[in-house]
C-alpha cells in the first residue's frame, strides 16, 4: 500500500509506513520538500498541504530550525492574533551544482538551497565536443565554481548533468549516456567527471522539464509538455504531476518522432525526423542553401534568420515551415496527452516565442483534435537559458530529501 500527498500542484507518493519511526520521517520529508518547492510557506500552511496535525508541523519545523535547514523569515500580520511567521528553506544550508552539458559548451551553475544561482561558469565553444573534451570543460568550471565558494563547497550535496542524449541506469547502478545524434558510442556519466561527490545524470529536455515542474509554469497544472528546441529537439512530459521516464529512461524523444516519410536526414540516422526541420542547424542549412547569410551558428543566427523572415520571401517561406512543423509535432502530443499547458524553452524555443508564440499556438490548435486543441495554453519557459542547469541542480536535492525520509 502507498500513501499520497499533495504538495502544491505535485504529488509525492510513500510507501506506507510500517512503524511510528518511519512514519515520521516521511512526514518531515514531506514538509522539507514542500518548504523548498513554496521558498516560503507557515505552519498553517504546511499542515493543509501535508495534511499534517498543527502539533506535528510545530515540532517537525522546529527540529529542522535547530538543525539550521530551515528558518523563519520575518512575518506577516493575521486577523487579529499574534503574526504568522514565515517559514523558508536557509539558503546557506546547502548548495547544488546543475551542469548545462551542451553540444558546444557546458554551463555549470552553483545554487543555494532557495535555488537563487550562487555563481556561473561556461566552458567550451567549441565546433564539435567530444566526451573527452567535455569531461576537460566540466573539470575546469568546477575547479573555478571551487576556487571562488570555498565555504560552499563544504555543504555542496551534489552534481546534477543535463546531457545531449538519453541517460539510462544499468543493473549495476552506472549511469550511461547514448548520445546518438553526436554519433558517439555509449558513455559512461562517470567518464565525463572525476569528483568524491554524487553525481546525478539526466537528459537536458528533462531536466529542463524539472525546472520548470518545482518552480516554473508546470507548477501549476497535472498535466504538461515542456520542449525544447536547440541544435537539438527533446521533450519532458509531466503527468499527474510527475515526471514520466518510460522503461528505461528514454521516453519522450520527441525529436526523433516523425514528420514525413522518407524526409530529410537527421543527425540520429534516421529520416524526417521533427529535429531535421527545427534543430538550428536544420534551420540555418535549410536558409542557407536558399542563399542566406549569418555569423555563427547560435542565438544571433537564428535572430539573423527570423529578422530576414520579416522581409525576404525565402526567409519567410523557411520561417513558415519551421512554425507548421513544431505545430504538427506539438498538436500530435496534444492528440495523443491532451495536456492543460505546453512550455517551449532552448534557445531557439526562446527566439521563436520572442517574436511567433501567437502564430505557434495558432498552428497547435490548427492541427490538434478541436477539444483537446482547446484545452491547453502555451508559454515560453520560465527561466530561459538556466532552465536546464536549474533542473539538474534540483537532482541533488531530491537526493537530499529521499535521504531525509530515512535518516530524519
Amino acid at each position: 500500500m502507498s500513501v499520497s500527498f499533495s504538495s502544491g500542484r505535485q504529488r509525492l507518493v510513500v510507501p506506507e509506513a510500517s512503524t511510528v519511526t518511519s512514519l515520521r520521517h516521511r512526514n518531515r520529508s514531506l514538509v522539507l520538500r514542500h518548504i523548498i518547492l513554496a521558498r516560503e510557506t507557515t505552519r498553517a500552511k504546511l499542515g493543509r498541504v501535508c495534511d499534517l496535525s498543527p502539533a506535528s508541523v510545530t515540532k517537525l519545523v522546529g527540529e529542522m530550525i535547530a538543525e539550521g535547514l530551515v528558518q523563519e523569515n520575518g512575518s506577516v500580520s493575521s486577523r487579529g492574533g499574534r503574526p504568522i511567521a514565515l517559514i523558508g528553506p536557509r539558503p546557506e544550508a546547502a548548495y547544488s551544482i546543475g551542469a548545462d552539458i551542451g553540444e558546444r559548451g557546458v554551463a555549470v551553475e552553483l545554487f543555494d538551497l532557495t535555488m537563487n544561482r550562487v555563481d556561473r561558469e561556461f566552458r567550451g565553444g567549441r565546433e564539435e565536443e567530444s566526451a573527452d573534451t567535455i569531461a576537460h570543460d566540466l573539470g575546469e568550471a568546477l575547479d573555478a565554481l571551487r576556487d571562488r565558494n570555498p565555504e560552499a563547497w563544504t555543504r555542496l550535496l551534489g552534481i546534477g548533468l543535463g546531457l545531449p542524449g538519453l541517460v539510462e541506469t544499468d543493473a549495476a547502478g552506472e549511469q550511461i549516456l547514448y548520445a546518438q545524434t553526436l554519433g558517439w558510442p555509449p558513455v559512461p556519466v562517470d567518464r565525463l567527471i572525476s569528483t568524491t561527490l554524487p553525481v546525478f545524470a539526466d537528459n537536458g529536455a528533462k531536466t529542463q522539464a524539472k525546472a520548470e515542474l518545482w518552480f516554473g509554469a508546470a507548477q501549476e497544472v497535472d498535466h504538461c509538455l515542456v520542449a525544447l528546441l536547440g541544435r537539438g529537439v527533446g521533450l519532458g512530459m509531466i503527468s499527474d504531476g510527475r515526471m514520466t521516464h518510460g522503461y528505461a529512461g528514454s521516453a519522450a524523444e520527441w525529436g526523433h518522432t516523425k514528420i514525413q516519410r522518407g524526409g530529410r536526414r537527421c543527425r540520429c540516422g534516421g529520416q524526417g525526423c521533427i529535429e531535421a526541420y527545427v534543430g538550428s542547424d536544420a534551420i540555418l542549412t535549410a536558409w542557407q542553401r536558399e542563399g542566406g547569410t549569418f555569423d555563427g551558428t547560435g542565438w544571433r543566427a537564428i535572430g539573423a534568420f527570423l529578422e530576414a523572415a520579416e522581409s525576404d520571401e525565402v526567409a519567410a517561406r523557411l520561417r513558415d515551415e519551421v512554425v507548421d512543423v513544431v505545430g504538427i509535432g506539438l498538436a500530435n502530443l496534444v492528440n495523443l496527452v491532451n495536456p492543460q499547458r505546453i512550455i517551449i524553452g532552448g534557445w531557439v524555443g526562446l527566439r521563436l516565442m520572442e517574436r511567433l508564440g501567437e502564430r505557434l499556438e495558432q498552428a497547435i490548435r490548427a492541427h490538434s483534435l478541436a477539444r483537446p486543441g482547446a484545452q491547453f495554453d502555451l508559454r515560453p519557459s520560465t527561466f530561459g537559458g538556466d532552465a536546464v542547469a536549474l533542473g539538474a541542480a534540483i537532482m541533488p536535492v531530491e537526493a537530499m530529501i529521499a535521504a531525509d525520509t530515512t535518516t530524519g
